[in-house]
């Protein structure tokens, strides 16, 4: 029994969610690359990258498959190994479920605010990445009087600005999607809790839950119109 327990502790504190979304990546990745290359316009269009156009006739899935997608070695291996690193740390201070759920909305908001505010393609983890960023913040406002979380949610706030600024600097880099996976992380962190660490107040949540949710509608009607 005991070493039931034991190995049941052990599974809990694995990343495996985290684990399970750089396999994925790495599995579309090498299948576009056997369909012809990850840089290949036709290539990422046809495995799912955001393109406005398509959206606006009816394939919202498009909103969803982008962060799965990547363009060039470059471009994943640097996201997935931010994501390993990130992703281990917001994975054991939310839970596996709580984890995987902002992954997915943060990812999906920042391509909805992409949808609104930027007319290229676009594909990459960045969005869903920047949401676990948003996450640390939230950790950051809600247990601020925590020194090791204080401490960690200065140096991703800094991180964050850093790459706010060379996206600005940067041609081709998806600034909107990046912003709203951000602001979608750091909202979706209270609407889910994080129990491992302490209790997130009611209010915050449910505030969280509103902007969020109204936020998302208005940029995707807003996207729609154009």
């Amino acid at each position: 029994m005991t070493n039931f327990k034991y190995r049941l502790r052990r599974l809990d504190q694995t990343p495996y969610m985290t684990i399970g979304l750089i396999v994925i990546n790495a599995l579309v990745f090498l299948a576009m690359t056997l369909a012809g290359g990850s840089t290949s316009v036709n290539v990422l269009i046809t495995f799912g990258a955001k393109l406005n156009a398509l959206i606006q006739q009816g394939e919202w899935w498009r909103l969803f498959t982008p962060m799965f997608l990547h363009i060039g070695f470059t471009h994943i291996l640097m996201n997935m190994i931010t994501l390993y690193f990130v992703g281990m740390q917001i994975e054991a201070a939310f839970g596996h479920t709580r984890f995987l759920v902002m992954y997915l909305i943060a990812g999906i908001g920042g391509n909805v605010a992409s949808f609104c505010f930027s007319n290229s393609l676009s594909a990459g983890a960045s969005t869903a990445i920047f949401g676990l960023f948003g996450a640390f913040l939230m950790l950051g406002e809600s247990f601020w009087q925590n020194p090791g979380i204080r401490q960690l949610a200065r140096t991703f706030l800094a991180f964050v600005v850093m790459n706010i600024a060379f996206d600005l600097f940067t041609p081709g880099i998806d600034l909107a999607g990046h912003l709203g996976g951000l602001a979608s992380g750091f909202l979706i962190a209270y609407t889910v809790g994080v129990p491992r660490i302490g209790k997130v107040s009611p209010i915050k949540r449910i505030v969280a839950t509103i902007v969020l949710i109204g936020g998302l509608v208005w940029l995707y009607l807003h996207g729609m119109a154009q």
